[in-house]
Order: C-alpha cells, then sequence, then structure tokens
C-alpha cells in the first residue's frame, strides 16, 4: 500500500470539502462569487472540526521533518569545525590520525 504523506492528505481534504460546499451552494441563487466566498468560509470552518486528525498528523509530521534538518545542519557544522563524532584519535573511516 502506498503511504501518502499527511500534508497531501489534509490538502486534499480541504480541496474537497471546498468542492462539497460549493455544490451544495450551486443549488442556491446568488451571486457566483458569493458562492465562492461562503464556500471558503463554510468549508474552513467544517475543516477546522472534520479534520482535525489529520491536521495534527500533519504538524507532527513538519516538527519531526524541521527537527531532522536541526540536527542535520548542527552535525554539518560540527564536521566543519573539525568536531566529528567518532573518537577525537580516528577519522571517520577509521583511520588514526
Amino acid at each position: 500500500m502506498v503511504q501518502v504523506s499527511a500534508a497531501v492528505k489534509y490538502t486534499l481534504g480541504r480541496i474537497g470539502l471546498f468542492v462539497l460546499v460549493l455544490a451544495a451552494l450551486w443549488l442556491v441563487d446568488i451571486n457566483v462569487f458569493l458562492k465562492l466566498m461562503l464556500a471558503l468560509v463554510f468549508s474552513a470552518a467544517l475543516s477546522f472540526f472534520l479534520l482535525k486528525g489529520w491536521r495534527d498528523e500533519m504538524a507532527e509530521e513538519m516538527a519531526g521533518a524541521a527537527q531532522r534538518r536541526r540536527d542535520e545542519k548542527e552535525r554539518l557544522r560540527s564536521a566543519l569545525a573539525g568536531e566529528d563524532e567518532s573518537s577525537e584519535g580516528e577519522r571517520q573511516d577509521g583511520q588514526p590520525r
């Protein structure tokens, strides 16, 4: 089974809610621009409640990615400063200095 990113699921959920609300409003006899604006507002309000789980999952995924970037950045800074993670008497390839 293909693993779909939480951000993709949440984004598709938001778009789906917008389309559903717009389809429901399409039956109402009002200006098209007003229909679009109302669909945007109502779908945002619905997504706040209906897509909470996906939104939380996306936030965790993004926080994890940010933490990995910070860790990698710190590792690279240490390597550039000459403070590699191996023991002080050995190089990265295991050979003594």
